[in-house]
């Protein structure tokens, strides 16, 4: 299952694009990062069937075994692409939010957008290698 990142903005040379890089050099599912302008911008087509899982403040605070859990049984359903999309600053639409099949909190602490980017890769990571049974995650 390719697991697709899309994000507005433009994370440039930081410390956050350095965590992003480590952790997508060390997934071993396909990954795609896709970056759009803060406004406008097109969503390349996914993949049929996919999910979508918006990084939203009221999204559910799931712990890293859920998200690999949740992960697990998308791929398992035969899901070919996994969205994870993270808004401007303004986040997401009304409508953007009922579309998403789930909405994904960091906690209900707001996070800078580069460093929830950087969180994201490496949840992402600790998900598979969970799946994987890696000794990476342990619980």
């Amino acid at each position: 299952m390719l697991l697709h990142v899309i994000a507005r903005g433009k994370i440039a040379r930081s410390p956050e694009a350095d965590l992003v890089a480590r952790y997508e050099k060390r997934l071993t599912w396909p990954v795609k990062l896709t970056e759009l302008p803060e406004t406008g911008g097109r969503i390349p087509d996914a993949q049929l069937p996919f999910k979508t899982v918006l990084l939203d403040e009221r999204g559910k605070n799931l712990s890293s075994a859920e998200l690999a859990s949740t992960m697990g049984k998308w791929r398992d359903d035969g899901m070919r692409e996994a969205r994870f999309v993270l808004g401007a600053a303004d986040g997401h639409s009304k409508g953007e939010r009922a579309e998403a099949d789930l909405l994904l909190a960091f906690g209900k602490a707001t996070w800078p957008h580069l460093m929830a980017r950087a969180m994201l890769m490496e949840q992402l990571y600790r998900a598979t290698t969970i799946l994987a049974g890696h000794p990476y995650h342990r619980a």
